[in-house]
């Protein structure tokens, strides 16, 4: 996703320097730029990239588009690079918030979330789905300066007043899509034709609706409805988590399907489709222990 993002910031003018640990990727990118696929052709921008753990200077826009497990330890880089600039998140799941807010000691952080798919197809390469960018009213000025920045830069993008509604709703559709693609290696479409596997992506809407109930907070009625609404949009993706196992690396389940998970033991609402989902993909990574 940094990729799609900083292509399209970069393309537009913007000065932009990627941080990251993938070594073919800061190679490639100070020598050959960013390049962004999509439905309307291709481009190629110039940026930098350096080693996470560089000393940054100062920038008037940070955005932290890292994995969820990583977040904890990029954010107090994060928030002295934002300082005085906007610090916001566009990550999948729960706790990228916490981390980033406990770090920005008490200054606003922006908080966000994107329907935009993209799929690498090289170190510096991104072929992109674009859709809205929903950025939550940090009350300070920065969501709408961030959205006047996508928007200009060929982003959609738009301030919302409840962000929470927006990130569980996101939530449900990512417990229900993302797991389900990557155990069975399947694009989203896929996982409409088959009546077992639509049925376990309902239960497991329906689940993170149950655990966002008892948090106060409403997301859409027809869950369920708008998950296959949106797999049928996206019907040709490959999630994030499918990618994640192909390449061998560690997947998000944790802050998703095992955030639920939690979430719903301490609030005693059960949730056994999003743990069966959590422990399988724990158990394809490697890394079983994990679910305990």
């Amino acid at each position: 996703m940094a990729t799609l993002v900083g292509g399209f910031l970069a393309r537009a003018g913007h000065g932009l320097t990627l941080v990251g640990t993938w070594e073919a990727a800061l190679r490639a990118i100070p020598r050959d730029g960013l390049r962004v696929e999509g439905w309307d052709g291709e481009f190629r921008a110039a940026a930098d990239a350096v080693p996470l753990g560089t000393k940054l200077p100062p920038a008037d826009v940070v955005i932290v588009l890292v994995k969820a497990y990583a977040t904890a330890s990029v954010a107090g880089a994060a928030a002295r690079a934002a300082e005085p600039g906007i610090l916001a998140t566009l990550q999948n799941g729960l706790g990228n918030r916490e981390a980033l807010e406990s770090a920005a000691l008490g200054r606003p952080v922006v908080i966000g979330t994107t329907a935009a798919g993209a799929l690498l197809t090289a170190p510096g390469r991104v072929r992109a789905h674009l859709a809205l960018t929903e950025l939550g009213d940090d009350g300070a000025g920065g969501a709408h300066r961030l959205a006047e920045m996508l928007v200009s830069a060929g982003l959609p993008a738009r301030v919302v007043d409840e962000i929470d509604r927006v990130l569980w709703t996101k939530l449900a559709v990512n417990c229900a899509v993302n797991p389900l693609t990557a155990l069975h290696r399947v694009q989203n479409g896929a996982l409409l034709d088959s009546p077992a596997w639509r049925e376990k992506l309902g239960r497991a809407a329906r689940e993170v609706q149950a655990v966002a109930a008892a948090l106060g907070i409403e997301i859409p009625t027809d869950i369920v409805g708008h998950t296959e609404e949106i797999v049928r949009l996206t019907a040709g993706n490959r999630s994030s988590m499918l990618q994640d196992l192909e390449r061998g690396v560690r997947t998000e389940v944790d802050a998703i399907c095992g955030a639920v998970v939690r979430e719903g033991r301490r609030l005693g609402v059960p949730t056994p489709v999003n743990e069966a989902l959590w422990t399988k993909v724990l158990a394809r990574e490697g890394h079983p222990e994990r679910a305990a």
